[in-house]
């Protein structure tokens, strides 16, 4: 599961997600990829089923990016416990995501093998996402 090796503080705050991806919204590495549509918080697991999702359909050609990060430390409180007595342990992490950004992007395979593979990862995810291709590619 993606988890950072280290983080500066062991909490923190929600925030805010309002507004599009300035970056990390164009294809950088390879010539398909799945952008999404709105904002949500992706988990480390979830990540994870998507690139098996499309690593077991590229059967292993080919190459995927994975352009998220889970970063934001996310946390709980035990089940059945009072108010207040403070914040709750870090359970997981989560990767912010605004419309726009790219989550996965995919290399050497053909323009079918790749719109399913990565519409079997979109399925794992939970936000709506678009199939992009690269502006300069050919199909053979």
């Amino acid at each position: 599961m993606l988890q950072p090796k280290k983080t500066k503080y062991r909490k923190q705050q929600k925030g805010k997600m309002k507004g599009n991806s300035m970056r990390g919204n164009q294809l950088a590495f390879g010539s398909f990829g799945i952008k999404t549509l709105e904002e949500a918080w992706i988990t480390g697991r979830q990540i994870e089923a998507a690139r098996q999702a499309v690593t077991r359909h590229m059967k292993r050609e080919g190459q995927i990016w994975i352009r998220i990060f889970p970063d934001k430390p996310i946390t709980k409180k035990p089940a059945e416990v009072r108010m207040g007595k403070g914040k709750g342990a870090p359970e997981m992490f989560v990767a912010r995501v605004t419309p726009g950004r790219i989550m996965f992007e995919a290399e050497g395979v053909s323009f079918e093998v790749a719109k399913e593979a990565l519409r079997l990862a979109a399925q794992k995810l939970p936000v709506a996402t678009k199939f992009i291709v690269r502006r300069d590619y050919v199909q053979e």
